[in-house]
């Protein structure tokens, strides 16, 4: 699996493509889109920071609610500090914003392990009211600790995601935050996390009010899994998504004996390597509770034995 398109829509709205310099056209409503800042890195020698200049001086953007950050550049050569210095720079003309997606960029313009990040907290400490934050891409992303009360959605997008990532949002003090999706990657694209780094989020002290929980992409899904077989934090969950990584019988027959999951709305597990029989007790399990159960195999080959397992998203 690759990244192959850009976000049709974040933050519940469609998102629209912010036009290039040579464009004309209709703009919509600021506050009923997403908003989409990018460069064509092969048709165009605008730089983000110029486009965004635009952005700002042509829409209403006291209006808007939402921006998606696409292709800045050459992202395998340059980082998004520009791009975060920009956001920081227009705070003041962005008071209803709320929400951001860092890195919506596909195969064609940069795979996600060669997407460059930085810290990206100062977007949180800038912006108080944010309300949702996403991003993709994990080489040289930093995410210290830190203490926000208003973010309800953080997402983040790895073929790799550093260890020291995963204990920094561990570590965050994030009392509204609803919605948590790590792709912990593989250790090829820096994805040296283990099991012992999910505690602080297994556990949900600092998480009260978590009930969406995503742990996925890794080759570690097994671990994972036995792991969350008797965390805490499950038992307010709503939804469970284990999927995308390499999860085998081991960590189903983990999950199964574990704590009972049948209050949960569903439970994702897609791209995996489950045999059928431990898939089928994982339906009859769950289902007649009224769990919505995803156990699409997709590309998950698992013809060629335990040495040609893959995670759904790694280059």
């Amino acid at each position: 699996m690759t990244i192959g398109d850009h976000l049709h829509a974040f933050h519940r709205l469609p998102v629209h493509p912010f036009p290039g310099p040579d464009e004309r056209r209709d703009l919509p409503e600021p506050d009923g889109y997403a908003w989409r800042v990018s460069v064509d890195v092969y048709e165009t020698e605008e730089e983000w920071t110029a486009a965004f200049a635009r952005f700002l001086e042509t829409v209403d953007t006291t209006r808007v609610r939402a921006l998606v950050v696409g292709a800045w550049g050459e992202a395998y050569d340059s980082d998004s500090g520009p791009v975060i210095e920009s956001l920081l720079a227009a705070r003041d003309r962005l008071p209803a914003l709320r929400a951001v997606f860092l890195g919506d960029m596909v195969m064609e313009e940069s795979e996600i392990s060669w997407i460059q990040q930085t810290d990206v907290t100062p977007l949180l400490t800038g912006f108080p009211d944010l309300a949702e934050l996403g991003v993709r891409g994990g080489s040289e992303l930093l995410f210290p600790a830190l203490r926000h009360t208003g973010l309800r959605r953080l997402t983040i997008e790895a073929g790799g995601l550093p260890a020291e990532v995963v204990r920094g949002v561990g570590a965050s003090d994030l009392p509204a935050l609803e919605h948590l999706d790590l792709w912990l990657g593989t250790p090829d694209h820096g994805g040296d996390s283990e099991v012992a780094d999910l505690e602080p989020v297994l556990s949900g002290d600092r998480l009260p009010r978590l009930r969406h929980l995503a742990l996925r992409n890794s080759e570690i899904q097994d671990a994972v899994a036995a792991a969350v077989a008797s965390a805490p934090v499950v038992a307010r969950l709503e939804t469970l998504d284990l999927s995308m990584g390499v999860l085998t019988d081991e960590g189903a027959a983990a999950l199964l004996g574990g704590q009972p999951l049948t209050h949960l709305k569903k439970l994702d597990l897609h791209h995996h390597y489950i045999s059928e029989p431990l898939q089928d007790r994982i339906r009859q399990t769950l289902e007649p509770a009224g769990v919505e159960v995803d156990l699409d195999r997709g590309d998950a080959d698992d013809d060629h034995g335990a040495d040609r397992r893959y995670v759904a998203v790694g280059e």
